[in-house]
């Protein structure tokens, strides 16, 4: 085996036991990873992760909701910093890479800028983003939110978890304290770069190592509510019922049938569903389901669930029922950088690394960034395209690829 053959084992080895690492902070009985937002295993791997950017030569900072930065000095005053890193929190029993690799990914791929190259011209940081997912709190982008003005205070106000905790005494608890709180938006920030996995199965299926990323999926979710009559289900003949289930139903299966009718980027789910009085022998009265749908355009997106909406009014009234479409998610699609992308694509070409120009499905801390700055979201695969699972994995050799990848646009962006 040559020096360089040695040299790519010992960087492949480093990235995955460094993710393992750092999923030892709040890992679950079945190999997850419990890292919820202010929780004691969030605060104890964003302290191991300061000290990990202080041993690498970085200076760091907490902001006052808990980002973590760590910052490589450029050489250059008065320029803007390049900025790159993921979310440090999980879902419940969540994997161990999502986000976490984008972080890890981004200190080798620094540390090992500086150790070759030495100062950048321009500054680069390292974030730990304090929140992303949503798990703990009924809120998601809080750390990202917060840099890019999007959230202050004012949005927590009486936000509670599943155990009364209000958001802003977890905060507290964690070493945050509100009282102490200055906004964290930055305005010096060039440009952020986020690597991630995939979370999907599209680049395993391709045989690429590398998905760019060209748009975030805007989202939109709705609570249905439909109002029959309950009655008996022996003695109520099939003419006469005014069945909400029934008639949930045949919305559910319309709302499949539209959406591959519609566009083949398109995904509708119905992924809960209620009825009531929910008995075997009653006809259901209420039936409620929510709706999330998703893509790229918005014109595609508003003219989708628009139709259904007349559809599903149209319907209700011919059956005398009442409907209600109560909509309480309005995510707006985002374009990633095109001339980030590109030079993602040159370098990934340049560099012999297979790639699939890709849409994320799934929410990042990009689509928040991606309206405030230029901004570009890199995906290696996951094997299977499981994730949110402690099944959740991706070869070593792909992670070593992405961080390939990361550490040349980083060159290009700051030296």
């Amino acid at each position: 085996m040559t020096t360089e053959s040695h040299s790519l084992m010992k960087e492949i080895d480093q990235v995955d036991s460094m993710v393992k690492w750092l999923a030892s902070f709040g890992q679950s009985d079945s190999g997850g990873v419990n890292r919820l937002l202010y929780s004691p295993s969030w605060v104890q791997a964003q302290h191991a992760l300061e000290n990990k950017m202080k041993s690498y030569g970085f200076i760091t900072h907490f902001d006052s909701v808990g980002n973590l930065f760590g910052k490589l000095q450029g050489s250059t005053p008065n320029t803007k910093t390049i900025l790159t890193g993921s979310h440090i929190d999980s879902v419940l029993n969540g994997g161990i890479y999502d986000g976490v690799y984008g972080i890890i990914a981004s200190l080798l791929a620094v540390k090992k800028l500086h150790e070759t190259y030495g100062t950048p011209k321009k500054s680069i940081e390292v974030v730990s983003l304090c929140e992303e997912e949503g798990s703990r709190f009924p809120l998601t982008f809080w750390g990202s939110g917060n840099i890019t003005g999007k959230y202050t205070l004012e949005d927590i106000e009486g936000i509670k978890d599943t155990d009364g905790v209000l958001f802003s005494e977890a905060m507290k608890n964690a070493g945050f304290d509100p009282v102490q709180y200055s906004s964290p938006q930055r305005n010096d920030i060039d440009c952020f770069i986020e690597l991630h996995v995939e979370q999907g199965i599209v680049l395993e299926k391709k045989g690429s190592s590398i998905g760019t990323v060209s748009h975030i999926v805007g989202q939109r979710r709705y609570t249905v509510t439909i109002t029959g009559e309950s009655n008996h289900a022996g003695t109520t003949p099939m003419p006469y019922r005014k069945d909400a289930l029934a008639t949930a139903g045949h919305f559910i299966s319309y709302i499949s049938e539209k959406a591959i009718q519609t566009d083949p980027q398109l995904v509708a789910t119905v992924g809960k569903i209620n009825a009531s009085p929910n008995v075997p022998n009653v006809i259901a009265g209420e039936a409620q389901f929510t709706l999330d749908v998703r893509h790229f355009k918005e014109d595609v997106l508003d003219e989708f669930c628009d139709h259904l909406a007349n559809y599903f009014k149209q319907v209700a009234q011919k059956r005398e029922m009442e409907i209600t479409i109560d909509q309480w998610m309005n995510v707006q699609a985002v374009k990633m950088d095109p001339s980030l992308t590109e030079l993602s694509k040159l370098a990934a070409t340049e560099k012999n690394i297979t790639f699939e120009p890709l849409i994320s499905g799934a929410g990042h801390d990009a689509q928040v960034f991606g309206t405030f700055c230029p901004t570009s979201l890199l995906f290696v695969p996951s094997e299977k395209g499981i994730s949110h699972s402690p099944k959740e994995s991706t070869k070593k050799e792909d992670l070593e690829k992405g961080i390939e990848l990361l550490t040349e646009l980083l060159y290009r962006l700051a030296y």
